[in-house]
């Protein structure tokens, strides 16, 4: 099964899977010229927010269970 993060909440809302997170360009360019990823800090995000789609997991054969439901700020049906 792939799982999959996004940057954003409405990119949450797409019934795909495949598409990966959204890239930050303030790491994107450096790394183009010639800046090492080791050498770029490191960002943490202040919250997570947890978004799921009903409807992929019933397709993907994936029980959602009352606790993933209930800590969910969004659940898509």
């Amino acid at each position: 099964m792939r799982r999959s993060a996004y940057a954003r909440r409405e990119s949450s809302s797409t019934a795909s899977f495949s598409r990966p997170a959204d890239g930050r360009v303030d790491y994107i360019y450096p790394i183009a010229g010639g800046t090492k990823p080791a050498d770029l800090p490191i960002e943490r995000p202040a919250r997570f927010e947890l978004s799921v789609n009903g409807r992929v997991a019933r397709d993907l054969g994936i029980t959602l269970t009352p606790t993933i439901l209930a800590c969910a700020e969004e659940v898509i049906e």
